[in-house]
């Protein structure tokens, strides 16, 4: 794994998903235009048809320190400085973790579903703005920055889809969907490389497939990790 090369694994070692049985964290992540909100919607209104108690919430954003953070980055008209965006992805990320992540899943049956989270700082920051994983990974290696979800879908797709499907949208481009094409294959690159790092965390997923096909993936690898682990808790229990 090359990029281990350039990786303390003691810091990687401190990485790991929160311990609440009965409650599972999962994120998506994807350059613009990958298609994680659809998918982010249908897999909850699965997951809650199995009676689990969904709770989606977006990065940066998901509590009111947060979503004032998310404005000043995407609204900014100015460019904003790598470590002054890695640091803003990071405060709003603690803050979300302690406020809502954290006390949400203390209840069973919880399901926190992240649009976007730590593999989006790796590869926007780590590699779209040239800090390095070491740096991203070093600012998130303590408690709570150091919790990573039990599984992250990675829909990927390539730079014409991508610009592609934002025309598509006719929606006003943000802070970063403004960046040219040299960033968004950086991106590409980055996610790669976090799915290297993380092979069991990281699922990869083609997203230029159709919809459904796209949703039954995700659905079967959800439903292969919740078993796993009430199987794994149930013995515990024994």
């Amino acid at each position: 794994m090359k990029i281990l090369k350039n990786i303390d694994t003691e810091v990687l070692k401190s990485f790991r998903a929160p311990a609440f049985p009965g409650s599972y964290f999962l994120s998506f992540e994807g350059i613009e235009g990958a298609g994680k909100s659809t998918q982010i919607i249908q897999l909850k209104d699965y997951l809650e048809s199995k009676n689990f108690n969904v709770i989606v919430l977006r990065e940066p954003g998901g509590t009111p320190f947060g979503e004032r953070l998310r404005k000043a980055i995407l609204e900014s008209k100015s460019e904003i400085h790598p470590l002054a965006e890695a640091n803003l992805f990071a405060s709003a990320r603690a803050q979300l973790l302690w406020e809502v992540v954290l006390k949400e899943l203390e209840n069973p049956g919880t399901i926190i579903i992240a649009d976007r989270y730590l593999d989006s700082s790796l590869a926007y920051q780590g590699v779209g703005r040239g800090l390095g994983f070491g740096h991203i990974l070093n600012l998130h290696s303590q408690f709570p920055l150091n919790l990573v979800p039990h599984l992250t879908f990675y829909i990927e797709i390539d730079v014409e889809t991508s610009h592609g499907r934002q025309k598509l949208r006719n929606a006003p481009k943000d802070y970063f969907e403004s960046q040219g094409d040299d960033f968004y294959t950086k991106l590409i690159s980055g996610y790669n490389q976090a799915l290297e790092l993380f092979p069991n965390r990281i699922k990869r997923i083609d997203g230029t497939r159709k919809l459904d096909e796209i949703q039954s993936e995700i659905r079967v690898m959800t439903d292969k990790l919740i078993s796993e682990n009430k199987s794994v808790t149930d013995q515990k229990e024994l």
